[in-house]
């Protein structure tokens, strides 16, 4: 999951370094992305796990980490 979720920061988060050599707790912020940016990684995580965040999700730190965007999608996914 963590490689599919790499992948869409990587296309759509708007880093400003590689998305792969960032630790999962490494602040995405902090790494260039904006918070136009983390609509189009939330809009794209929807898309690739069939998923709709909650209001209740929409929050920056949700997308303030690949490691927090993992755990919001496996609470989403569970019991599938």
């Amino acid at each position: 999951m963590i490689d599919r979720i790499r992948k869409i920061l990587e296309e759509h988060g708007g880093l400003a370094v590689d998305s792969s050599g960032l630790a999962e707790d490494a602040d995405l912020y902090r790494a260039g992305m904006s918070s136009h940016a983390s609509v189009n990684v939330m809009l794209a995580l929807e898309g690739e796990f069939d998923i709709e965040f909650p209001d209740r999700m929409l929050r920056a730190r949700v997308f303030s980490s690949a490691g927090s965007i993992r755990a919001a999608i496996e609470e989403l996914t569970a019991g599938r």
